[in-house]
């Protein structure tokens, strides 16, 4: 698969990093649902347990969508979502960060602008 010199898994420690990172985006991909879904079903209610500013200005743009629009980005967010959550199992496997093309790992950058991803960028190019 690859020499010796070359590792060909990340470390429990960089595992760790890679959970904080996911459980984060994870935590917001979700809030982020809870609004679009509170736009499908109340699109008039203004009636919000949550104050902060990114809140209200995700609720003021939620808010001008169509229910149609609101729906797309709530099936987006789905989907979002359950690539972080499979990304959360990789890291429990120890499989996180393997390309499933090259079996190689996929640069810790990319990781960190995309950590959902499966594919290291030459096999993504390659596709």
């Amino acid at each position: 698969m690859s020499n010796k010199d070359e590792k060909n898994r990340y470390s429990d420690a960089e595992l760790a990093e890679f959970k904080d990172i996911i459980v984060q985006k994870l935590e917001k991909a979700k809030n982020e649902l809870d609004i679009l879904l509170i736009a499908i079903t109340q699109s008039e209610s203004h009636d919000t347990q949550d104050t902060s500013p990114t809140f209200k200005v995700l609720e003021e743009g939620a808010s001008t969508l169509s229910k149609e629009e609101a729906g797309r980005l709530a099936q987006r967010q789905q989907k979002f979502i359950r690539h972080l959550e499979a990304a959360l199992v990789r890291i429990e496997n120890k499989t996180y960060g393997i390309c499933r093309e090259t079996g190689r790992l996929i640069p810790a950058e990319r990781l960190k602008a995309v950590p959902h991803a499966t594919l290291s960028i030459e096999a993504k190019n390659q596709r």
